[in-house]
């Protein structure tokens, strides 16, 4: 959102010692006044256009809901979207609902009764159109998706107004290691200002709901120790997103200890599957393979292989299901905390790292093409050479169990790429 700042500098009457001004008495009261209304005038026309700036301010914030927002049938397609349809079961805001996680954790929460209604602001990150095709199987489970963005204040305000979310599910964020490189502004404005912006609609509410929200494993940055775990040190991020991922650690922590918000954090390793992001390797290279074009694989020091904890996205949406119905009330209300409230943070991962390498060539298994590789050494753009994540945390507390491998959940991916793409020999993927 643009501000305009603009300085506005007051005439000031000078100081006349003349004879003339005593001898033009009337001629200056006349001349003040005239001034006086002008100046009441200037006033009127600075007010009317703040106003202007600020009402048109509030129109470009990025949000499309405002078209309908308020209106009755708007009003009644987010409580309709909210209901619970289960006993003890829960209505859950989703942020970044038309996303990968966020679509697939929707539309399991809504299967099984629960209520839901998502938020997103359709980014180009990469390609929306496949957003909008996540948004239309959210509309088949009936999901009500709202175009905006959770920077947007009075589009929360006015959510948190209409239903009393018992849980918030925030997945909303600007993903990516790499892009930081080309637009950092765009990380501050999602993971670091969405997130408060969040929270203080969630502090505000009343009741207050639960919070459960989507960390990241580069937290652990240059950290060597493997397996990660949730007690190892984070303080030495290697990318600006690892950054900010780590700054919303210490600040749901501060709203946590604060306002008592129940916060459950996640440190999501490497999710793939159906419907996944387009710039994650495993696409991009499914991408390239097919059309008979190179993939580049890097390599770290020594020229040892990169390894990633790749994590199915059915197992991911266990945990962050399981997180939800685990986590305890939030103790504040109106803002002020009444008790402590539960703080937690779990590793989310597969406890499996396999090499770059090694993927690829599960991709070509699948694929039925051998892939043109281009072995490079991994330039400082904020990888880290390997993740690996223990999950004894998750297990204990959650339950959690990954249960899907990745040469499965590949085999898994590549059937619906070339069911959604309509892949073939003759037709090359766009």
């Amino acid at each position: 959102m643009r501000g305009l700042e603009e300085e506005f500098i007051p005439s000031t009457p000078g100081k006349f010692k003349d004879k003339t001004y005593y001898s033009g008495n009337r001629q200056f009261h006349r001349c003040f006044a005239s001034t006086s209304t002008m100046f009441l005038w200037a006033l009127f026309l600075l007010a009317l256009t703040a106003s202007y700036l600020s009402f048109q301010s509030f129109m470009d914030s990025g949000t499309r809901y405002l078209s309908s927002a308020g209106s009755l049938h708007w009003e009644k397609q987010v409580r309709d979207s909210a209901q619970i349809h289960r006993v003890n079961g829960m209505s859950v805001l989703v942020t970044g609902a038309a996303g990968f996680v966020g679509s697939h954790v929707s539309i399991a929460l809504k299967k099984r009764g629960d209520g839901v209604v998502g938020i997103d602001n359709f980014n180009n990150y990469y390609d929306p159109s496949l957003k909008k095709a996540r948004k239309n199987l959210l509309n088949l489970q009936k999901v009500y998706l709202i175009e905006g963005d959770i920077n947007d204040v009075h589009m929360l305000k006015k959510l948190f107004d209409i239903v009393a979310f018992t849980h918030v599910m925030h997945l909303a964020a600007q993903a990516g290691v790499r892009y930081a490189m080309e637009n950092p502004k765009s990380y501050v404005h999602s993971n670091i200002a969405g997130l408060v912006t969040l929270l203080e609609a969630c502090k505000n509410a009343n009741p207050q709901p639960a919070i459960v929200w989507a960390s990241s494993s580069s937290v652990y940055g240059l950290n060597e120790k493997v397996p990660f775990s949730e007690s190892d040190r984070t303080d030495q991020p290697a990318s600006l997103y690892a950054a900010t991922k780590k700054a919303g650690e210490e600040i749901t922590h501060t709203y946590n200890h604060i306002y008592g918000l129940s916060i459950t954090g996640l440190r999501f390793f490497t999710v793939y599957g159906p419907w996944g992001r387009p710039d994650m390797a495993y696409f991009s290279f499914t991408r390239n393979i097919l059309q008979g074009k190179p993939i580049t694989v890097y390599r770290g020091k020594n020229r040892v292989d990169l390894a990633r904890d790749f994590t199915y996205i059915d197992d991911i949406v266990k945990g962050c299901v399981r997180s939800l119905d685990t986590a305890g009330k939030s103790t504040g209300s109106g803002g002020k905390k009444q008790g402590p409230a539960m703080f937690r943070i779990f590793n989310l991962g597969n406890t499996s790292p396999v090499t770059v390498p090694m993927m690829v060539a599960m991709l070509e298994k699948h694929l039925k093409v051998k892939a043109k590789k281009h072995v490079l050494d991994m330039p400082g753009n904020g990888d880290v050479p390997f993740t690996h994540a223990n999950i004894s945390l998750a297990h204990k507390e959650l339950g959690y169990k990954p249960t899907t491998n990745l040469q499965t959940g590949l085999g898994k991916f590549v059937r619906w790429y070339l069911s959604y793409y309509g892949y073939s020999q003759e037709k090359s993927i766009k």
